[in-house]
């Protein structure tokens, strides 16, 4: 039976990954007291004494985990940012041409972000296409529910007395220093960062990222940018929808408590806007990095996942 260690378990991906692995009879989870959690001798023999170990914790101490791995048979799926454009890792978004293989065949798995995941669905496959030049302006826009924030964030929003401001959507990130536009650049071939507008929502989970475009500045029409996704999203968790909409709207909620995405393109021949709907918590996390799992175990992507 295969050994799996989340390092972190306390935190939001953690506990995500936790409820869906919790009822799978193909894995042992390895567990650790409230009060050896942050012990580094007690990390270090689960870290060692696991076949896969899943680390849901901040870059610093993610950092940290990998060093105390002596275990060369240990599989670790980081699902912080430390690892994602770094030398030795593969990126785990299975659905990128080739990916899949090379997540099989590896040890040391960097899990995308949340808001990464939707642009890169939406640009990897049309700048491979070339259908968006690498050196194309691009501007992308990301609605996230809270849960996104971590624990001190659910805190703040679900907090009887919490602040006004905190009811209406709020822009984040201003600086255009996201700490996802590393990680889009690299994995998408782009010669720059896209203007890159996040923002958190008073929703619990769901994401909702749009890409909007000018035709004329395409190597292509919408029926190409279609006919692409089309042939390229046929396994996995992410799938192609030709109508996505409820009624004219497009709910950032819409697959909320899922494991998978749904891409759509919406507009007509001269403006188009690309979309990808998830739960950020899902394919933008813990789902994926399941999938990862499973991947790395040989077994159905989507086994314990919600899909």
């Amino acid at each position: 039976m295969t050994k799996v260690f989340i390092d972190g378990s306390a935190g939001t991906t953690g506990l995500r990954i936790n409820e869906r692995l919790s009822g799978r009879r193909d894995i042992e989870l390895l567990t650790i007291s409230d009060e050896l959690r942050k012990d580094t001798e007690a990390r270090r023999e689960m870290l060692n004494m696991a076949d896969i170990v899943f680390l849901c914790l901040p870059d610093a101490a993610a950092i940290e985990a990998v060093s105390l791995v002596d275990n060369p048979n240990t599989a670790v799926i980081d699902t912080s940012t430390a690892h994602r454009t770094s030398d030795g890792w593969v990126y785990g978004f299975p659905e990128l041409s080739d990916n899949r293989e090379r997540i099989k065949n590896s040890k040391r798995i960097a899990n995308p972000g949340c808001h990464a995941s939707g642009v890169v669905a939406l640009l990897a496959p049309l700048v491979s296409a070339g259908i968006i030049k690498p050196d194309s302006a691009l501007s992308a826009f990301s609605l996230t529910g809270y849960s996104g924030g971590g624990k001190k964030m659910i805190a703040e929003y679900e907090d009887a007395e919490r602040d006004i401001l905190l009811d209406a959507p709020r822009m984040y990130g201003v600086g255009q220093t996201h700490k996802h536009l590393k990680e889009i650049v690299s994995v998408c071939g782009l010669s720059s960062a896209p203007v890159f507008c996040p923002i958190v929502a008073p929703f619990y989970s769901g994401m909702e990222v749009s890409i909007p475009l000018h035709v004329s500045e395409l190597c292509g029409s919408i029926s190409d940018i279609r006919n692409t996704y089309r042939a390229y999203y046929k396994n996995g968790l992410v799938r192609f929808e030709e109508q996505a909409d409820e009624n004219g709207f497009l709910s950032a909620g819409a697959l909320s408590d899922r494991d998978d995405m749904q891409i759509t393109v919406c507009g007509n021949e001269d403006r188009i806007v690309l979309v990808s709907r998830f739960d950020n918590l899902g394919k933008g996390a813990s789902g994926s990095a399941i999938q990862n799992m499973n991947i790395l175990l040989g077994v159905d992507e989507t086994t314990g996942l919600n899909v």
